[in-house]
């Protein structure tokens, strides 16, 4: 246990009393917008704003020298918005030193840090965003090692109180990872920054935010939607009569008021909550009771319930659980402007045992892969009463899952504008000792009877696959089979120079890819590494499918792959770039198995920073005005946002950092665009426009690789390379405008600034 706490205060009095002096000078994109004020208040002009930080000592002993360091800063911003700062610790290294400083406006931060040599400088980028902010405190103190540990336990203890034993939890990790203990804590330490930032901010977000968004949609009302009726179907079984009333209260004061209830109890043996039901089924002429003489589970009383239905549309409801007042009168909106919808969703949050709300779950629209991974949709769901029907109801045999088993059951075969998603919170999910809404551990017969309902969807839908259980629980691994003949996959990595990431490259593709059909098509722009050249013969001799093509123009990337893809020969393309270094030899395996399916266009990989920390897990559109990495700089091992870092997933873009196509839909596009996009943004508007000709993309997180991206990538450091991203910015947000506004792999809760799906 922790031998003496550092009490808010005390740790405030250590900050101002080490502190340093600093000069703290704007670098990129910042203007000054007050300079009377008495703190420092400034515009960010960009989505990358740059602070210069040197300590304000004379030369040379004007430096930070190696050791651990509390950061303490509080900032105002503008909407009082949240942010992540980052602190680059390291210019050279650049994204492989940052810390992330996640703020909220008006309120201190304590962040340590350490530096692992001395540094001239440091550099803080406050926020990821155009948006006016105020620098109201900003120190950097030098503490001791001793202090800097107790600080990280300390917050280490508190954050994760779900440990039984957290020193024991910690110790585990050094084993496994090496190293010392002081580096383990650091890590996990670390980890609390970027995992944390969304849960505080809920409780803003509903008392705030929520409110304007249900204003705004209420403000498209129509009358028409007063026209439909819903059926509500609700299973009970022993129920608390406090949850199951508040259950039913919740339909009551429903503001949609054309709807009926129709209740199926499975022969409950506790005698108040029949006497509840009856109470309720006496008092209100649309609440009908069905009281089961036998227990037949969950399924046969949901479609005991699901047989008194009367309208056209059934929602169901879980006996504990409640609806906000708004949600039929969403729905019923929604199915007036949808003509085609047969399925409509919503988000959801969850309720503790004193209603208080928390852990939001914020949707992307309809995602078949997902679905395949995981019941994302979970409730509330709105079916069209004649698709339910038609499917026969709920599958006996699969319960724990039968929600999900009805779900893949009723969207086999529709069309996309078949399945609504309203991305406004409509169901309020009871958390509970035991309940699954509490861990999804609590039910581990769920996962089993998951893996039934996905494996009879694949086998009656035809589909050449199977399925094994995910990383976590409730989660889902699809293997799709590969022809008997493997079809040549072209491997197109363009280089210039490069020695060293080259070399690594080509060794580990060759060393460590199970696939065993492919061809390299090295594309070289312009080499004059002897070195370099030196390998590209070392290749070329030794391998039969290895190749150089010359490229002697300057440097296109867009030209480079459209130029290497009409000279390859595999009915499939990966564009690879020569920073890449395979980590899992099944990857290509993977990949090749999700491109060949006729749906899929584009398939992206899981690609990590050196340290381990994520760089790509698919692209979401709209962050810092163009597109942003889905949980950029989250640790492998976290799960990311309700286990997505670990499912297969439909994206509307991946990177070509490393990205496979079947070469048919690559010139059924056109390619990459080498008019527009010579440099930035070429793979996210190529994915685009697979999207827009009706293909789904796909991230899979079973393909790992390595991307050393800050070793061969340039900076945009020149007034003409500005000149050019801004260029093709512009470019992107003309064309994909509306898509760029509204991802549907994500949700328009959700950040357009971070990367970490933290709020709005």
């Amino acid at each position: 246990m922790l031998s003496k706490v550092l009490k808010p205060s005390n740790l405030k009095r250590l900050a101002y009393r080490l502190a340093k002096k600093l000069i703290i000078v704007p670098h990129h994109q910042l203007r000054e917008t007050d300079t009377e004020n008495t703190d420092s208040s400034w515009m960010s002009t960009g989505d990358d704003p740059q602070f210069i930080i040197h300590p304000a000592r004379r030369i040379p002993t004007r430096t930070f020298k190696k050791g651990w360091y509390l950061l303490r800063v509080k900032m105002t911003e503008k909407n009082h918005q949240s942010h992540v700062a980052k602190l680059y610790s390291n210019l050279q290294k650049g994204e492989l030193t940052t810390v992330d400083v996640p703020w909220h406006s008006t309120k201190f931060v304590n962040r340590l840090f350490y530096l692992e040599s001395n540094n001239a400088m440091l550099r803080f980028d406050p926020c990821e965003a155009e948006t006016e902010f105020t620098i109201n405190t900003f120190m950097i103190s030098k503490v001791p090692s001793f202090i800097a540990m107790r600080y990280m336990k300390q917050r280490l203890y508190k954050l994760l109180s779900h440990v039984d034993d957290v020193e024991e939890y910690l110790d585990t990790n050094r084993k496994l990872n090496g190293g010392k203990f002081i580096e383990t804590v650091y890590e996990e330490y670390n980890k609390t920054f970027i995992t944390g930032a969304m849960e505080k901010s809920y409780p803003f977000w509903v008392e705030f935010d929520e409110p304007r968004g249900l204003q705004k949609m209420q403000q498209t009302f129509t009358p028409e939607q007063s026209e439909v009726k819903f059926s509500i179907i609700l299973p009970t079984y022993n129920t608390d009569p406090i949850y199951l009333k508040e259950c039913i209260d919740s339909v009551l004061l429903q503001t949609h008021k054309n709807w009926e209830l129709c209740i199926a109890d499975d022969a409950s043996t506790n005698v108040d909550t029949i006497k509840t039901l009856e109470s309720y089924a006496q008092k209100h002429a649309n609440i009908k009771l069905n009281l089961l003489s036998e227990n037949g589970h969950i399924s046969k009383s949901s479609n005991a319930a699901l047989s008194m239905v009367t309208s056209d549309y059934v929602l169901l409801l879980d006996h504990d659980d409640t609806l906000p007042a708004h949600t039929l009168s969403f729905f019923a909106q929604a199915i007036t402007d949808n003509a085609n919808a047969k399925v409509l969703y919503g988000d959801e949050d969850k309720i503790d045992e004193q209603g208080n709300r928390h852990q939001p779950h914020f949707k992307p629209d309809w995602n078949p892969d997902l679905l395949l991974s995981q019941n994302y949709i979970c409730h509330p769901v709105v079916y069209k009463t004649s698709v339910i029907k038609k499917i026969g109801g709920f599958r006996v045999g699969v319960e724990g899952s039968q929600d999900h088993d009805l779900l893949l059951r009723a969207t086999a075969g529709l069309n996309h504008d078949e399945v609504v998603h309203l991305p406004f919170i409509l169901y309020h999910w009871r958390v509970i000792e035991n309940s699954t809404a509490s861990d999804a551990s609590a039910k581990t017969y769920t996962t089993d009877a998951g893996i039934e309902a996905i494996k009879h969807f694949l086998e009656q839908s035809g589909q050449n696959a199977s399925v094994e259980k995910g990383k976590y629980p409730n989660t889902y691994k699809v293997n799709w089979a590969l022809p008997d003949e493997e079809p040549l996959v072209s491997l197109v990595i363009p280089t210039r120079d490069g020695y060293d990431i080259l070399k690594q490259c080509l060794e580990s593709i060759y060393n460590k890819t199970s696939y065993k059909n492919f061809e390299i098509i090295v594309v070289d722009n312009q080499t004059t590494c002897e070195k370099t050249l030196g390998l590209f013969s070392e290749y070329t001799n030794s391998k039969a499918n290895f190749r150089v093509l010359k490229w002697d123009k300057p440097f296109n990337y867009s030209a480079i792959n459209n130029f290497a893809v009409s000279q390859a020969k595999g009915e499939v393309v990966g564009l690879v770039n020569n920073d890449i270094e395979v980590i899992n030899e099944g990857w290509l395996t993977e990949m090749v198995s999700h491109v060949l399916r006729p749906e899929v266009g584009c398939v992206g990989a899981k690609l990590y920073y050196p340290n381990d920390t994520i760089q790509h897990a698919g692209v979401v559109l709209g962050i810092g005005g163009v597109a942003g990495h889905s949980h950029k700089y989250f640790h492998k091992s976290e799960p990311g946002y309700f286990t997505r870092l670990h499912l297969v997933q439909n994206m509307s873009a991946v990177t070509a950092a490393c990205l496979l196509v079947r070469k048919s839909v690559f010139e059924e596009v056109g390619g990459l665009n080498e008019q527009d996009l010579t440099v930035a943004f070429n793979d996210v508007d190529f994915c685009l426009k697979v999207h827009t000709a009706g293909y789904r993309n796909l991230f899979t997180p079973w393909a790992e690789l390595y991307h050393h991206e800050s070793i061969s990538r340039g900076e945009e450091d020149t007034p003409e390379k500005v000149a050019r991203f801004n260029k093709e910015s512009d470019y992107m947000k003309d064309k994909w405008k509306k898509l760029l506004t509204n991802d549907t792999a994500y949700n328009p809760n959700l950040s357009n600034t971070h990367e970490n799906f933290s709020l709005k």
